[in-house]
């Protein structure tokens, strides 16, 4: 069932989808761009050496990969969050099992732990908000 857009703005948990949404769709658009650029940190640093030695050519390369992989994951949550945010979800649990087979990153793999939570959760509400126009 199909609800204005003031009422849905008022709902809670329509606001935590929009929030979340919001969050899922720019993070990952950002962070994949920023694996071209290398402005916020050296990417290949957290790329386990198992995985830099199962991808074809050098670290930067399997960066810029990956930044591609976050860009179109980013605009599938903007575009179809009941998908997308699943997709994120699974990319999150590869970067933790990345981040746990070499020392030094635990505890951005417990960070990302929860942003996948986030990114379930936001499978779900917009399951739960799919009659309200959400793709």
């Amino acid at each position: 069932m199909s609800t204005d857009l003031s009422t849905r703005l008022k709902n809670p948990s329509y606001q935590a989808f929009a929030l979340l949404r919001t969050g899922f769709t720019v993070a990952p658009i950002l962070f994949g761009l920023d694996k071209f650029t290398n402005i916020l940190t050296e990417w290949t640093a957290y790329l386990a050496p198992w995985i830099d030695n199962l991808v074809p050519g050098d670290a930067m390369t399997a960066m810029r990969i990956v930044g591609v992989i976050e860009i179109l994951a980013g605009l599938l949550v903007g575009f179809a969050p009941r998908i997308g945010a699943y997709i994120v979800a699974l990319w999150l649990a590869g970067i933790i099992v990345n981040l746990l087979t070499f020392p030094g990153f635990y505890d951005i793999a417990l960070r990302d732990f929860g942003l996948m939570i986030g990114a379930l959760a936001l499978a779900r509400l917009a399951q739960a908000h799919a009659g309200d126009g959400v793709t």
